[in-house]
């Protein structure tokens, strides 16, 4: 089909969450002419991809969508999944973004002419500027060597888990200790399931401390305000897993060494695994260590800055490792174990494979700044750092998306002038 017979629109926008319909709503506001392309229905990933007791784990005054901060009556509480849904769902009928859903974007590519051809499910368009917001969160990753298990040992992905009663009678066996791995250990533990847990080298955080609770005090401090540019160890950041804490009932931290108390049984990294046997790094005890490395370095900060302000707070007792490993497992019999399943909580990603423009680098992950491409007219929005810390979460999208639109109506100014 020649580009020229091909419907035009000015901005068209990929992904029908709430980073894209952010951009949609300072588009509108800026009468500017968009669609918003969606493959499912809107906000997908936290109606279907999340698990039943799911819940934020930063708190709700976060919530600042563009025009619609959290207005209900529990500021320092933390949503709910069905919650958050219907938070979402207000945000967008709250305008009636130009939104088309069940629409999968298969392809985009550079017009000889200037701006892009989107090709759909449904059709194409020509358009001048394209946005990406299809977040990160593409392809579950499962190791090669979970297809060499036995198959008796049922698998699945933390975006397949709704409950413990999902899964078999036995023990299961989490791995990774991202924000998903150690809530769905929680999960189980809360239920009485036996369960293990694969420990990874994620950092914690503290929940409540000196009386607030820790985001608090880092954000009065500045610290979410520190951009990519600014930030003293930005490949650290930018490759860092999120630290762990939850937001489930009240919010409260999560000490691993607690839960071995408790009775979860504790490992280090998933090493590799064939049959019934799976295999761990000795590394466990290094992984608990530098989890309370950086627990106890956000302790410092927030004393700190309590110190400068010269805040009357209360003093926390010092902190103390409650168990430790007395010998490191590099080796289980699963079925001995009495594992009958195992959930891959190791993240996701991205899939841009229908992206034909020269904006990734050799990782195949997008080179920009501030979500602002090299290639004319093409942005991302909605990634993690993609300018502070509270890129990609609730807390930062107004401002990212904001700062994104400025960029948008500038190029359709300079491009209507030529």
């Amino acid at each position: 089909m020649n580009d020229a017979a091909t419907p035009h629109i000015p901005v068209l926008i990929i992904g029908g969450g709430q980073a894209g319909l952010s951009v949609s709503w300072y588009l509108m506001r800026k009468g500017i002419e968009h669609v918003v392309l969606e493959r499912h229905r809107r906000f997908e990933s936290w109606r279907n991809n999340r698990w039943d007791s799911f819940c934020l784990v930063t708190p709700n005054w976060q919530c600042r969508l563009p025009g619609w901060a959290y207005k209900g009556g529990d500021p320092d509480g933390f949503m709910l999944k069905d919650e958050i849904v219907d938070y979402l769902d207000g945000f967008a009928d709250s305008f009636n973004p130009p939104l088309r859903e069940g629409v999968d974007v298969t392809r985009v590519s550079p017009c000889s002419g200037g701006g892009y051809r989107v090709e759909t499910t449904v059709g194409s368009w020509v358009a001048d500027q394209v946005v990406v917001a299809t977040g990160g969160y593409d392809n579950p990753i499962v190791p090669p060597y979970a297809a060499k298990l036995d198959p008796s040992i049922v698998q699945i992905h933390s975006r397949e888990y709704r409950r413990p009663s999902q899964l078999p009678d036995g023990a299961t066996l989490v791995v990774g200790t991202g924000q998903s791995g150690v809530q769905i250990m929680d999960d189980f533990h809360l239920e009485r399931r036996p369960v293990h847990l694969a420990v990874g080298p994620a950092p914690r955080s503290p929940r409540k401390y000196r009386g607030r609770d820790a985001t608090d005090w880092l954000y009065d401090a500045g610290t979410y305000a520190v951009t990519i540019d600014r930030h003293p160890d930005p490949v650290k950041a930018l490759t860092q897993t999120n630290h762990y804490m939850s937001g489930r009932d009240g919010g409260k931290e999560i000490d691993l060494r607690k839960y071995a108390l408790e009775g979860v049984q504790l490992y280090g990294s998933v090493a590799g695994g064939s049959g019934t046997t799976m295999t761990f790094l000795p590394d466990l005890e290094q992984n608990l260590d530098d989890a309370d490395k950086s627990y106890l370095g956000i302790r410092d900060q927030i004393d700190a800055w309590i110190a400068s302000q010269g805040i009357d707070a209360p003093v926390e007792p010092p902190f103390e490792k409650v168990w430790r490993p007395e010998k490191e497992i590099t080796e289980v019999d699963l079925v001995a174990a009495g594992i009958s399943s195992i959930i891959w909580a190791i993240g996701f990603r991205p899939d841009y494979s229908w992206l034909e423009v020269d904006c990734l680098d050799e990782r195949g992950k997008p080179k920009f700044r501030r979500g602002v491409t090299d290639a004319p007219g093409l942005y991302f929005i909605g990634l993690g750092w993609l300018n502070t810390w509270g890129s990609g979460r609730f807390l930062g999208i107004d401002e990212d998306t904001r700062y994104l639109v400025e960029q948008i109506v500038s190029r359709r100014k300079d491009v209507l002038a030529a």
